[in-house]
């Protein structure tokens, strides 16, 4: 199945979570933290402005992106967890 946001709204798979530190402990599941970086998946077709035109995302399909932590909601599609936020939510364009 396929999530296909509405307006300014982005879908991004988490990139997976560190599971050793630098010092090469490894981390029980319990310990690892939210990872803030992730895969677009699918993207609006853009935000609405007061004239009434659309002003496209910024953020393509692929990119890899940077996002604050507590932003967006966590959604289960097929098994997978998703995450849907606003385009403004996200910080950084990873390359």
């Amino acid at each position: 199945m396929r999530v296909i946001p509405l307006g300014d709204k982005v879908v991004i798979k988490r990139l997976e979570a560190e599971s050793k530190t630098t010092g090469g402990i490894v981390l029980p599941d319990s310990a690892k933290e939210k990872p803030q970086q992730g895969r677009v998946l699918s993207v609006g077709d853009g935000r609405l402005v007061a004239d009434g035109m659309r002003i496209s995302c910024q953020v393509h399909e692929g990119d890899r992106v940077l996002f604050s932590p507590w932003s967006g909601t966590e959604i289960k599609v097929d098994g997978s967890e998703l995450l849907i936020l606003r385009e403004d939510d996200i910080l950084a364009v990873m390359e």
